[in-house]
């Protein structure tokens, strides 16, 4: 028989995988696996549902790019950076604007672990860390 957090990891993967729907988190069948869960009330709901949040929200990361700026941003930037981590990536990624005033001018972009800057503040850091 395998350990309690041996079992809460497999029914988390278990119900992540029929949360999925070409490479993309489905509201919908989220909300089949929370009614689910909620219906059936397994061992360690509590620690399901944990893991479970954390696989779902890892997905979602992955397939949205945060565009911090410090001014305006047009529409048009937004959709030419999705179209871009969209052909870097191989799969649909979204671009979502964040105003950040602490990057003075230029962008950054998250997507995932990723991160690409081209922001004066990260040029300025790389200088003065250099001197």
């Amino acid at each position: 028989m395998a350990s309690a957090k041996k079992q809460i990891h497999q029914l988390s993967r278990q119900f992540y995988k029929l949360s999925v729907v070409d490479d993309a988190v489905s509201p919908e069948r989220v909300a089949g696996v929370l009614a689910y869960i909620e219906q059936h009330n397994p061992h360690h709901a509590i620690a399901i549902l944990k893991a479970y949040h954390h696989l779902v929200a890892a997905a979602i990361a992955r397939n949205r790019a945060v565009v911090e700026h410090a001014g305006p941003i047009a529409d048009g930037t937004l959709e030419a950076i999705a179209a871009a981590m969209t052909k870097k990536y191989n799969r649909p990624v979204t671009a979502v604007a964040q105003r950040n005033d602490a990057l003075l001018a230029g962008l950054r972009v998250r997507v995932g672990d990723d991160t690409f800057e081209s922001s004066v503040a990260a040029q300025l850091a790389e200088l003065s860390a250099a001197v």
